[in-house]
């Protein structure tokens, strides 16, 4: 075997790594990409149901607060 068929062997060695590398390398970022996908979207639904509980605890809070102010002022209105 002579050096240019050693260097011809070498580079196609170095080309075959160099292509399986790439290909593993593009099925770890498609499962990356699947997983994080995955991920935001189960947030996403977390997310929704803490923010509607919020809303609901909210307007449970305002409805309360009315209640309380229309007392206070039934109260006020019978002391004076």
């Amino acid at each position: 075997m002579d050096g240019e068929e050693k260097i011809y062997n070498l580079i196609e060695r170095l080309y075959k790594e160099l292509i399986e590398f790439k290909d593993e390398t593009k099925d770890n970022f498609s499962k990356t990409n699947q997983a994080i996908t995955k991920i935001e979207h189960d947030h996403g639904q977390k997310l929704a149901a803490l923010f509607d509980g919020y809303r609901q605890n909210a307007d449970k809070l305002d409805r309360i607060e009315a209640e309380v102010k229309r007392h206070d002022k039934f109260i006020l209105e019978r002391i004076k």
